[in-house]
């Protein structure tokens, strides 16, 4: 097609998602970022969030949480590669709760400085995983 431009979604573990799109939105570290195909080359950092897939001739986004990672464009070719991707749909709820609450009390328990970055890097993961989980009940 060519008003598409090819995704590729990958963690360490496996490939995510892989296929066209009409666009997609990632969240940048300075904000989101949404790409459309024939986009300005570049290579970026993205922190934890959604990543939101338009796939043509689909009404539903698909939707990927990423754990942080990295983005590069190209004018045909979109990559993440994230430590961690999860479709929203293989999302554990309980898991990101008790994430959440662990990370509040070693944020609230004021231990070292390593332990209080690990505990923010851990909140903001479990956040964005709720989100995407609250994403995807508003689409259903």
């Amino acid at each position: 097609m060519a008003n598409t431009i090819h995704v590729d979604v990958v963690s360490a573990e496996e490939s995510i998602y892989s296929g066209d799109a009409e666009f997609v939105v990632l969240p940048g570290v300075m904000g989101e970022l949404g790409i459309y195909p024939r986009h300005t080359p570049l290579i970026t950092q993205i922190k934890p969030g959604v990543v939101r897939i338009k796939v043509p001739g689909q009404a539903e986004e698909q939707i990927v949480y990423v754990q942080g990672g990295f983005l590069e464009v190209q004018p045909d070719v979109v990559t993440v590669l994230s430590d961690t991707a999860i479709r929203a749909r293989d999302l554990d709820e309980a898991k990101a709760l008790e994430a959440k609450r662990l990370a509040e009390e070693t944020l609230q328990n004021r231990t070292s400085k390593a332990d209080i970055a690990m505990a923010e890097g851990e909140l903001a993961g479990a956040v964005a995983q709720l989100a995407a989980i609250r994403r995807l009940r508003r689409r259903s």
